[in-house]
């Protein structure tokens, strides 16, 4: 993407300490095009990690030689090397533009940003960032209902109000596909019959099973309303970096933006950007020193290096050969889909969803198995994979077997697995038609009667769940499948509900953010 201009009080003067993460720091010029080949902040990690150093700070084991040797032989001299703290000159401090500056802003530029933060503790460190930044105690935001625990727990910490929107819902597969521009609009005007319009409007696109949502008809909608749009594009770090794939949600209209760059880029496992928008020739509608501000509070005072040198990495080779990359898993993609449909029982879902509600787009790199007409669950023949051939999928629901590819999936293994399934279907497969889990989208309109902060925060105490009926939630509960939260801090409690959980368990669901696994019991407030 094309370099930016500096909107005016961007640049400071050259500080010989750098923090950042501080409101107000100076930020480095628009980067050219040409400097997208190079990695600063790893390029300086490797100059000062190999340089022969002599280390009288921390990490305590020295670059490699106090740490086990167990660790050094699985991790290798190299990265124990790189193992390096912040604050070291050269690398994050020392005359504006650092090595540290100039990655982020390679990153700002290649994904169309005004600005781009590294995060070391995931996507979920920006979902709690952008809730206190834009949602801050007493503020009414809108909330995607099936949005990722991370942005509940965001509400919890920073005392915002949400007003939830359910997603459209696809009974047939049970599963969550994104809010529609209509059911946002409505949410909105929800909120401002309240007497407090929301300030930010939180969704998510891609699905986890690779589906969009008309995010451009859902910003329109948003900032009609006088708010901000966040995307949670954790699943779509590739997206908008090949023709083939659809559009970031930068583009889009989106004014801030997670991508958990570690899923499908490449990066270090726990690594995730967080970008704000521009706003042509005004002002961005998010304040990056705002973000700034609470992304500094939200992070640890140890981020890993190595973390931070695999999202310069990652971005580098996006950037440069994201299309060529991109282009080879395409092409194994396709055939591994072709592969699949020909296995009697299943059939590949995705691009033919296209157009159904709350469906604009789709990614290729998500293979959705259809597998209801073997007459098993995702989960058996999920099992079944690992135990003969030990093969690990993304994920297995009641209807479906997910895989997620890389950005340079090797073809091989696709190859291998649709042999492997086949085989595996072939045994297992039994006559009659399979269904999945599936629950009404009314019932995803529960009833809230306390914010997420006073639910979770207050007092509590733990009660059977078939003494529930009628309490206040102050835990999350999501069944996967289908993913989507059947409960949340605030809610009431309701003997459908309870029933509906059970059911989850009973088909092999895991009940995520239970206090009781078992869902014995569950906690509420007092």
């Amino acid at each position: 993407m094309a370099s930016r201009p500096v909107t005016a009080g961007e640049i400071g003067p050259d500080e010989t300490r750098f923090d950042p993460y501080a409101t107000g720091s100076p930020r480095n010029a628009a980067v050219p095009d040409s400097d997208q080949p190079t990695a600063p902040y790893l390029d300086a990690l490797i100059a000062y990690g190999f340089r022969g150093s002599t280390r009288f700070h921390v990490p305590g084991h020295k670059g490699g030689p106090g740490a086990d040797p167990g660790l050094r032989s699985a991790l290798g001299p190299n990265a124990l090397a790189l193992d390096l703290p912040q604050d070291l000159e050269g690398i994050d401090l020392g005359p504006s533009p650092t090595p540290y500056e100039r990655a982020e802003q390679l990153a700002a530029d290649a994904y169309g940003a005004a600005r781009t933060w590294f995060l070391t503790n995931g996507a979920t460190q920006g979902n709690h960032a952008l809730c206190l930044a834009l949602a801050p105690l007493g503020a009414h935001a809108v909330v995607q209902r099936n949005s990722h625990a991370s942005v509940i727990d965001g509400m919890v910490l920073s005392g915002g109000v949400p007003h939830y929107v359910a997603p459209t819902y696809d009974d047939e597969l049970g599963m969550a596909h994104g809010v529609t521009p209509a059911a946002l609009e409505e949410a909105l005007a929800e909120a401002s019959a309240t007497g407090t319009p929301a300030r930010a409007v939180f969704i998510v696109s891609p699905t986890y099973y690779g589906l969009a949502a008309d995010v451009a008809g859902c910003a329109e909608v948003t900032h009609a309303a006088g708010a901000v749009l966040v995307v949670d594009q954790s699943w779509g770090p590739h997206l908008g970096f090949h023709p083939a794939l659809p559009p970031s949600a930068l583009a889009l209209g989106a004014d801030a933006v997670l991508t958990s760059t570690h899923k499908i880029v490449g990066s270090l496992t726990q690594s995730a950007m967080l970008h704000v928008a521009g706003n042509g020739a005004g002002p961005p509608r998010i304040d990056p020193a705002a973000v700034a501000r609470v992304v500094r509070l939200m992070r640890t005072t140890s981020p890993s290096s190595l973390l931070l040198a695999s999202l310069d990495a990652a971005r580098r080779q996006l950037a440069i050969h994201g299309e060529a990359l991109l282009d080879r898993t395409l092409v194994a993609a396709a055939r591994a889909r072709e592969a699949i449909d020909a296995i009697e029982g299943c059939s590949v879902v995705g691009e033919d969803l296209v157009g159904a509600p709350g469906v604009a787009d789709w990614d290729p790199l998500r293979i959705v198995v259809d597998v209801r007409a073997t007459g098993c669950t995702g989960y058996e023949l999920a099992s079944a994979l690992r135990a003969s051939h030990d093969v690990q999928v993304e994920l297995a629901t009641q209807a479906t077997v997910v895989l997620v590819l890389g950005v340079d999936q090797p073809t091989e293994p696709l190859d291998r697995f649709t042999h492997d399934f086949a085989q595996i279907v072939a045994r297992v497969a039994r006559p009659g038609e399979g269904s999945a889990l599936a629950r009404s989208p009314a019932a995803l309109r529960n009833e809230v009667a306390a914010t997420p902060r006073d639910a979770f925060l207050g007092e509590t105490e733990v009660v059977g769940v078939d003494d529930a009926d009628g309490r206040i939630s102050a835990e999350a509960i999501a069944g996967y499948p289908p993913g989507i939260p059947a409960l949340l801090p605030g809610e009431r409690i309701t003997v459908e509900l309870v029933a509906y959980l059970r059911e989850l368990s009973a088909a092999g669901a895991r009940l995520h953010g239970a206090s009781d696994p078992a869902f014995r019991t569950i906690t509420v407030l007092r």
